[in-house]
């Protein structure tokens, strides 16, 4: 279980998909205490690069990330969570997955809807 976690000053990306369709939901960063926690709670938790602290999925919206599986690269420094969603929505925004805009010409434009609450 040994994560590189010496080139991204501390942190590892981690890619969130859903475990049943494969959308990916969102990216974050783990630093080793959040890795730990991952698998003690059975819930994605994460480092957060701007308040500088760990904070678990659906701690305050209740839209948490079960995880069902964990799966590293190559190089031991990046990882696939596979998680099953309970809330409805990933996204702070309120939509199902943060990446629910796509390049339409020159400009960004939102194709799913907001999840429903």
């Amino acid at each position: 279980m040994n994560l590189d976690f010496s080139k991204l000053d501390g942190l590892v990306p981690a890619v969130i998909q859903d475990s049943v369709t494969r959308e990916v939901l969102m990216v974050g960063f783990m630093n080793a205490e959040a890795f730990q926690r991952t698998l003690e709670t059975g819930h994605a938790t994460f480092f957060s690069r701007t308040h500088r602290k760990l904070w678990t999925k659906g701690e305050t919206s209740g839209n948490r990330l079960a995880v069902e599986e964990i799966r590293v690269d190559c190089d031991h420094d990046s990882l696939v969570i596979l998680a099953r969603q309970t809330g409805g929505a990933t996204c702070h925004m309120g939509y199902r997955s943060c990446f629910f805009r796509r390049l339409d010409g020159d400009s960004w434009r939102e194709i799913e809807p907001p999840a429903s609450k």
